[in-house]
């Protein structure tokens, strides 16, 4: 009788003890099976202390961060222009004749539309850099091409301003902008381009290349045509922005400055800005912003 009446509370105590330990186990195991399930649903699936911040490029994607093109030795700035004439448009000016007779019609007198096109980074790096040559990618209407034309006209330079742009614009293009006409599939953006060129009078000034950005700089870097400034503001995903800022470095005159809108976009860390941030990380160089633009020096 003793021996039972000490051993019923040790008991009693026991079980009192192992239930928290069994409830602590299942939450225990259910947490692993969860675990299990998502590394299974999502191989990709990160545990929430592992973090990836600033790794290096690995052997197997080496070649993303990789354009290899060798440029051909500089040509003198005041040659820039012809070089694109002959090139492009067999030694004539485009604006020649413009606008034909069939064309003009569907132009306005003027329509200029710009994004962050009169920022002050414009004047900021003009009147730092005292560009010679400028190339500009991406153009739409030429707002921000035709403001630094009159920056560069009001500190008395003789600046040659490339704009290359295939002049299509982006599906729903006509539906947003439906004073742009769209003839047999084609958008005149090219020619409300030229029209408000022509009338700011800046068709010495301002050049076009009318073809995709990606290819253009590759040919510019061929020919040996670089620049003292370049804005990047064409494609605004990531691997547009990624290959048009790697082609666009290339063509930087020592001391130059490349830079870009779009920076502070409230949607953008998979675009523009982040391009932008793992360019300066794999070059070692740091981003500098201007208002909603982003800036780089040369090396």
């Amino acid at each position: 009788m003793k021996h039972n009446m000490i051993t019923e509370p040790a008991t009693t105590a026991t079980r009192k003890l192992a239930k928290p330990a069994v409830y602590f186990l299942i939450l225990l195991l259910s947490y692993y099976l969860g675990y299990l399930s998502a590394l299974i649903k999502n191989p990709s699936y990160d545990h929430p202390t592992t973090t990836k911040v600033n790794t290096p490029p690995q052997a197997a994607d080496v070649d993303h961060y990789q354009f290899q093109t060798q440029c051909a030795k500089p040509i003198p700035p005041e040659l820039v222009r012809q070089t694109i004439l002959t090139r492009i448009f067999n030694g004539s000016s485009p604006y020649n004749g413009f606008p034909q007779p069939h064309i003009e019609p569907f132009l306005r007198q003027k329509r200029i539309k710009g994004w962050g096109s009169t920022g002050l980074v414009f004047k900021n790096l003009i009147q730092k850099v005292k560009p010679k040559t400028i190339i500009e990618v991406g153009t739409f209407l030429g707002a921000s091409a035709i403001h630094m034309a009159e920056l560069t006209s009001q500190l008395g330079l003789q600046t040659q301003i490339l704009c290359l742009d295939d002049f299509r614009g982006w599906p729903g293009l006509p539906g947003q902008f439906r004073d742009i006409k769209m003839i047999n599939g084609d958008t005149m953006l090219l020619y409300q381009f030229m029209q408000n060129v022509v009338h700011v009078n800046a068709t010495e000034n301002i050049i076009f290349l009318p073809f995709s950005t990606g290819s253009t700089l590759e040919r510019l870097c061929e020919w040996g045509v670089l620049a003292d400034l370049i804005e990047v503001d064409a494609g605004h995903d990531f691997h547009s922005a990624w290959s048009d800022i790697n082609r666009a470095y290339k063509l930087l005159r020592p001391g130059g400055v490349i830079f870009g809108h779009d920076y502070f976009t409230v949607a953008d860390n998979r675009g523009v800005r982040r391009a932008v941030n793992m360019f300066a990380r794999v070059n070692g160089l740091r981003v500098k912003a201007d208002g909603q633009h982003w800036v780089l020096d040369s090396f």
